[in-house]
């Protein structure tokens, strides 16, 4: 099924995405997704790429795992894994236009991924403990779809000038803080209980609760969608700094991730941009 390419400004999307496992940890437990799709079939997506949304949808996402042992590496590889299984289903509505349908698939998603990290962290030792964060993008000509959970974010650099807005809520005590305006962003950096979950897939949670929504884009709109290990680092401001500079405008997530490496990186660091054209 084929759209009609009248009326759709950002109608091609071209995308980077870079992981490391920064300058301590000894392995990465972020994983990272680019894929396609349609009714019928998924096609991975490598690292760096451009497509049309004429055809076929596209989806981005980035995960952040925990746990013990290799626990983590493998809580994040299964969040985004899981993202094959369902979203097809959902294409012919969106070739048709129709709204209807997201919020259910995405929750859908989301609660398999944290039943399925629930159950093996139960019925294996090595695994007990093991969780992750997902934020999820899903683009549609003009509308890009989201579900999230966890301290991972997902931004959004609209090209008519606003500014770096962040899309996602970080789901700990301390970005409650930040929201209601009690901690700036430096405190909010500097504070001692910053990476404390308050959900996650997994690790333990009773239920899921995802946060949903949509965002309307245009040609030149950009979206990033990165691990805390990158935000911890970098300020916002700095983050828009890089995006909308000439010089990380060919791979623009090599040019975040090499940033956050610069000022030794801690954790893992994975950042995935996409631009509508």
């Amino acid at each position: 099924m084929t759209r009609s390419s009248d009326s759709l400004p950002g109608a091609q999307l071209r995308w980077s995405a870079v992981t490391d496992r920064g300058r301590v940890r000894a392995n990465n437990e972020d994983a990272f997704l680019a894929l396609t799709f349609d009714a019928r079939n998924v096609h991975y997506l490598g690292k760096t790429g451009e497509g049309s949304l004429l055809e076929m949808d596209y989806v981005f996402a980035v995960s952040d795992g925990m746990g013990g042992a290799m626990a983590g590496e493998f809580a994040s590889r299964l969040a985004v894994d899981r993202i094959t299984r369902l979203l097809p289903k959902a294409f012919k509505q969106t070739a048709a236009g129709m709204e209807g349908g997201y919020g259910d698939v995405l929750t859908e998603l989301f609660d398999q991924t944290h039943r399925a990290l629930l159950f093996l962290g139960q019925s294996d030792e090595e695994c007990a403990g093991m969780g992750a964060t997902l934020s999820l993008c899903w683009f549609t000509p003009q509308w890009m779809y989201f579900g999230h959970i966890g301290d991972s974010r997902i931004y959004y650099l609209p090209a008519t000038g606003e500014g770096l807005l962040q899309v996602s809520q970080d789901d700990t005590y301390v970005g409650w803080l930040y929201r209601q305006g009690k901690l700036n962003e430096r405190e909010a950096k500097d504070h001692p209980r910053r990476n404390v979950l308050q959900k996650a897939l997994g690790a333990g949670h009773q239920f899921v609760d995802p946060q949903l929504g949509k965002v309307g884009y245009a040609a030149g709109d950009l979206f990033l969608i990165c691990s805390d290990g990158l935000t911890d680092g970098l300020y916002n401001t700095r983050l828009e700094e890089i995006l909308c500079s000439k010089e990380s405008r060919s791979d623009p997530a090599k040019s975040l991730v090499q940033a956050a490496l610069e000022l030794a990186a801690r954790d893992n660091v994975t950042a995935l941009v996409i631009h509508a054209l």
